[in-house]
């Protein structure tokens, strides 16, 4: 007789815009698969870039929002209320191509089953959403679809000329897909806006197998990162986009009125640079000492062309006081997350899933609602100056989100997920 959580191992194809950056949707989709697999499947990824196994990847540049002609099309159709018949016609090529070339993925790796990251939620490339389902309507493949973020959840997207398209496609409502999202806010808004039920699945972190112990590669990390002996490193590990509002941190910093520096791990990356100089005007304006290091910081160490060490976020964030998540709008919270796999105290804005899903857990943090206040201050200046009251919170933290987020959580749904996908054994 087999064991009771058998399951035939599947050939499971990943597809989404890129997998090889330090985004969430990609930290996210490492995860995933690291679980799948210790389930014993295997996985294959169709993108427009992939870090993942060179073997195991099927890579097609147009799949990719960054994309010259992606990008050509995204700004002409989320700026204006009516597209050129020309744009259609392109759209419409590049679908065909992309619907072939998951074909092609489908056959040469002998795919199970898709599995969608956020490509049927946010319309960063419309041609790659239009292509998949037109493949999944004419194939009846089945397909998780994992839904990160939607496009009614960011206002760039609600002024465009492609409303047929978004219907359609970003999600589309087929009876092959089983729609995954992160968080309750997201579940309730796509049954209300499209009839779509859905499973709710949150971030996780591996809980059950804490980081690794610092070794000798990051003794020179503060000097690298500008930190002076005396200075207090405040992390934000995050992109400069406006929705982390980073100003919040840049304040903070400066009514401590303490020796300290807000370090700021990511860059821009697709967003624009505007919001980026608007952060360090403001830190010049408030006298606040920060530091932009992306360019040393990446996925894995290394070394900078002009020969600087390149250190992980996981070489930093142990070494951080206190990390800031000041963020206004977030799919789940990442970040959040990573903080407490460290055993940092951390510092959130009470962004509303943080509110509806995370807090009524029970997670010690300093807390504030929207704006600064003289309470959020003396609560993190206490936390800095006494080192057993950042561990109790961080302790409590990480039992609790062991409990909540780890990777027995995510395995128990997945196992679900493939059993509704496929049936028993």
């Amino acid at each position: 007789m087999k064991p009771s959580n058998y399951q035939t191992p599947r050939r499971i194809g990943f597809v989404s815009t890129r997998f090889d950056d330090t985004d969430g949707v990609t930290l996210e989709t490492v995860k995933w698969v690291e679980v799948l697999e210790r389930l014993g499947h295997t996985c294959f990824f169709f993108a427009g870039a992939s870090a993942q196994p060179q073997e195991r990847s099927f890579i097609v540049p147009e799949a990719n929002f960054k994309h010259p002609e992606i990008e050509e099309i995204n700004q002409i159709v989320f700026n204006f209320p009516t597209r050129p018949a020309e744009i259609t016609s392109r759209i419409h090529r590049i679908a065909e191509m992309l619907k072939e070339s998951l074909r092609r993925f489908v056959e040469i790796f002998d795919v199970d089953l898709l599995l969608v990251e956020n490509a049927l939620a946010i319309p960063l490339n419309i041609p790659l959403g239009l292509a998949i389902t037109e493949f999944i309507s004419e194939t009846g493949f089945p397909t998780i679809a994992h839904h990160h973020d939607f496009f009614w959840e960011r206002k760039k997207f609600l002024v465009n000329s492609v409303w047929d398209y978004l219907n359609m496609a970003f999600p589309p409502h087929l009876p092959f897909i089983h729609h995954v999202v992160i968080n309750s806010s997201a579940a309730n808004q796509l049954s209300l806006r499209t009839g779509i039920s859905s499973h709710l699945i949150p971030n996780v972190m591996d809980f059950e197998r804490p980081p690794a112990p610092v070794d000798h590669y990051a003794d020179d990390l503060r000097p690298a990162l500008g930190l002076q002996p005396d200075e207090k490193f405040l992390l934000q590990p995050t992109r400069v986009v406006q929705r982390k509002g980073i100003e919040h941190a840049i304040e903070l910093t400066h009514r401590l009125e303490m020796s300290a520096r807000l370090i700021i791990s990511h860059a821009s990356n697709d967003e624009g640079f505007e919001y980026e100089q608007r952060v360090k005007d403001y830190a010049r304006l408030l006298n606040v000492r920060v530091n932009f290091v992306a360019d040393i910081i990446r996925e894995h160490r290394g070394m900078t062309p002009d020969g600087r060490k390149i250190y992980s976020l996981w070489d930093v964030y142990p070494q951080a006081d206190l990390v800031t998540y000041p963020s206004t709008i977030e799919g789940f919270g990442n970040a959040f997350l990573e903080a407490i796999c460290y055993r940092k105290p951390i510092v959130v804005n009470n962004y509303s899933i943080f509110a509806i899903d995370i807090k009524p857990k029970g997670f010690k943090v300093i807390e504030f609602d929207g704006y600064i206040t003289q309470e959020t201050v003396e609560r993190t200046r206490n936390v800095l100056l006494n080192p057993g009251m950042a561990e109790e919170m961080s302790e409590h933290n990480f039992q609790l989100a062991k409990r909540h987020y780890s990777y027995t959580v995510l395995e128990r749904h997945l196992k679900t997920l493939l059993s509704e996908c496929f049936g028993e054994g």
